[in-house]
């Protein structure tokens, strides 16, 4: 490979965040609900290994070649049985390079509100679903609490052999959890954080007012 397909490589190749263990994909379902729109969530089933019983966005791993946007309309309807003809793609929302390497990319579709009449649940994977309006999180300031990420490398690490002092001032990280309120319910975590980001984007897109 010469010098000018080199160049043509990394012009036209897409970035993604590096040594990403995996990317991740989900569906940040709109629907058009009364006077408004509203945001669809999921209750995952309490019967799952990881984060029984959270509320979350369908969605899931990237299999093969798929993209975000198909990954996350095939992993609507597995778990909903809404079909990828009843959502409207609207866009990416911001992705999150997560600090467990994985890399989680919303899909922002509006779903037909027929379709969530018709909707099948996958026992294994949902236990139920709900509806909050938007115009509720638009006027609501999520409760933020952070705490801290201390580097503590194992007794064995190889200080020596790196060149790397013992007393060596590994930076700190930190990590804010978002918590939204609606009802009997948390909206917390990484779905916090793509709810918060949607409504973001949506008042500096509209100047500060709510679509309809």
């Amino acid at each position: 490979m010469d010098l000018r397909q080199t160049e043509e490589f990394f012009r036209t190749r897409q970035p993604k965040p590096m040594d990403a263990a995996g990317s991740f994909a989900v569906l940040v379902p709109l629907v058009r609900d009364g006077d408004g729109l509203s945001l669809l969530y999921e209750v995952r089933a309490h019967t799952m290994r990881r984060q029984p019983g959270e509320i979350c966005f369908p969605g899931g791993k990237v299999e093969g070649t798929e993209s975000p946007e198909e990954c996350a309309l095939r992993e609507n309807w597995e778990e909903l049985a809404i079909p990828a003809s009843a959502v409207h793609v609207m866009g990416p929302l911001d992705f999150i390079a997560h600090r467990s390497g994985r890399t989680i990319y919303p899909i922002l579709g509006l779903v037909e509100r027929e379709a969530l009449e018709h909707m099948v649940l996958n026992p294994g994977e949902v236990d139920e679903t709900f509806l909050v309006p938007l115009a509720h999180l638009w006027d609501q300031v999520p409760v933020e609490y952070t705490y801290p990420l201390v580097p503590r490398p194992e007794e064995d690490f190889p200080y020596g052999k790196l060149g790397i002092p013992r007393n060596y001032p590994w930076a700190n990280g930190r990590e804010t959890v978002l918590s939204y309120f609606w009802e009997d319910r948390v909206i917390w975590g990484l779905t916090g954080r793509i709810t918060r980001n949607l409504i973001t984007l949506l008042k500096g897109r509209g100047g500060g007012e709510m679509p309809v």
